[in-house]
């Protein structure tokens, strides 16, 4: 995966999302379905996805039982998405589990989905983390240790703010995947998100991947708000 930026795709039904991709014409895109959109259309959102050429990030952040997770994963896998992910939380087992539920999902001579785990949400805070969450531990060193955990299970990277973006790659190798999102233009709001960077930060800081989406979908002008962004977290002019 060449250090694409995702383009979140979060809308209520799969006509809003047709709506929104019509502008970008026959332009392959790198797109996140999020729960909203999987869970209002099911599967069919995934195949029009995949009839028009886009590569796809389902999001549905898996957090259960190893066998569940498994049998999940083995399903998702089917429907030959680029990229999945699950929490980190659920442990080392439920981890491993998901992996395995790919391998096994994948019909042969086909690419197993990259699998990648969420350390915490980018809305959490140091003050929600220990007063809600219950856990003690700064927030950063629990990001990097989920990550740590992460990959000696045998996925493929994180979700995580490009803020912890450096001790991670310094710590588990810039191979590691870091999907980050949480990214705005320097003139935007931000909303919901407690940690957040622009494109240009985040390539600075080394990400792997960037996902964006109120910046985009919501913009004056998506295709060329994406085009500006893309070109930022490139470093290319537009």
């Amino acid at each position: 995966m060449h250090r694409p930026l995702i383009i979140a795709l979060d809308f209520p039904s799969l006509s809003d999302a047709k709506g929104f991709l019509t502008d970008f014409g026959k332009e392959q895109l790198f797109v996140k379905v999020g729960m909203e959109l999987y869970y209002q259309e099911g599967p069919s959102v995934i195949q029009f996805l995949k009839e028009q050429g886009h590569l796809i990030f389902l999001d549905l952040k898996l957090h259960d039982i190893p066998n569940t997770v498994y049998s999940s994963m083995k399903r998702l896998a089917e429907l030959g998405v680029d990229l999945v992910n699950v929490h980190a939380a659920g442990g080392r087992k439920m981890m491993e589990a998901a992996r395995e539920g790919l391998e096994a999902g994948t019909a042969l001579g086909q690419s197993i989905p990259k699998c990648i785990a969420v350390t915490q949400l980018t809305s959490t805070t140091e003050n929600v983390m220990r007063s809600e969450l219950l856990i003690e531990r700064n927030l950063l060193d629990v990001v990097v240790e989920y990550a740590a955990l992460t990959k000696k299970s045998g996925l493929d990277g994180v979700v995580c703010s490009s803020l912890e973006v450096p001790v991670i790659n310094n710590r588990l190798g810039t191979e590691f995947m870091t999907v980050t999102p949480g990214i705005r233009q320097a003139s935007d709001a931000v909303g919901d998100q407690a940690r957040v960077v622009t494109p240009e930060k985040a390539r600075e800081l080394g990400s792997t991947a960037i996902v964006v989406g109120r910046s985009i979908t919501r913009a004056n002008d998506p295709l060329q708000t994406y085009k500006q962004m893309k070109a930022a977290w490139e470093g290319v002019q537009v």
